[in-house]
């Protein structure tokens, strides 16, 4: 089935998916507040967040927030090619279902 080979083996962790989604959403996001809305610890989300930077996915810049240092995740060109490779995929595994396809 070609959907399934389409889709991105980094993707398939509802870590990083989530976390390229949210970004391709919101532009760049705060470690805090990936961790906030993906709910997960601080240790599983750098481990993921490490892993999308290494394939080139995730730019990371780092500053200061009133006193606090603060790293900020934006997505790089070849993320949002990559997640919308994968959400294309993931529409075409959809398709075939024919789940909600509607007969009515």
């Amino acid at each position: 089935m070609k959907a399934l080979t389409a889709l991105d083996p980094l993707l398939e962790h509802r870590i990083r998916l989530g976390t390229c989604v949210l970004l391709a959403k919101h532009g760049e996001l705060s470690f805090a507040r990936l961790k906030s809305q993906l709910h997960a610890t601080d240790g599983n989300l750098g481990a993921q967040l490490r892993k999308l930077e290494e394939r080139g996915y995730l730019l990371s810049t780092k500053d200061f927030v009133e006193r606090k240092p603060t790293t900020w995740y934006r997505l790089s060109d070849e993320g949002l090619a990559a997640l919308e490779s994968h959400m294309t995929a993931l529409r075409a595994l959809i398709d075939a279902t024919g789940v909600g396809a509607g007969e009515p």
